[in-house]
């Protein structure tokens, strides 16, 4: 009995469990469709908030000549004709969010590099919370000469 009454009074049940998905909006760019020639720089514009707490973001930036797809998005965009990668840009960087925050909104910019193939491309965001739910938005943009 005594066992049981020591059980019951470690129950962190009135803890507040967090079980919900951190959310991005993107509050200008990129958007999807976005042109960029290369040189430009991306200024990401959005905003993350989070019932609880929030982690970390990433921005990850990869070729989609192969047109595959992250379904996060329902827009259409033009695509070019799929083609071989000779010299993708791939970038893939961690930030990370201060401590105690629930909302945040994050000033990141990002230069095209001059030499890296044209194209279509994928610029995904990932945001994780503090016990590691995670979102993801990916927007379709173009590199252009």
């Amino acid at each position: 009995m005594a066992l049981l009454a020591l059980f019951c009074a470690c129950d962190d049940s009135d803890e507040e469990k967090d079980m919900t998905y951190p959310e991005i909006s993107v509050d200008g760019t990129p958007t999807d469709g976005q042109r960029y020639h290369r040189g430009d720089t991306i200024c990401m514009s959005c905003s993350f908030s989070d019932n609880l707490e929030l982690g970390k973001y990433n921005i990850e930036i990869h070729n989609n000549f192969d047109h595959h797809t992250h379904s996060t998005s329902s827009v259409d965009v033009d695509l070019d004709e799929d083609k071989e990668a000779v010299n993708p840009w791939v970038f893939n960087q961690d930030y990370d969010i201060p401590s105690g925050l629930t909302s945040y909104s994050p000033s990141v910019c990002i230069v095209v590099p001059d030499n890296i193939d044209t194209g279509d491309y994928h610029f995904m965001i990932r945001l994780t919370d503090h016990v590691g739910w995670q979102q993801i938005k990916s927007v379709s943009i173009k590199i252009i000469e």
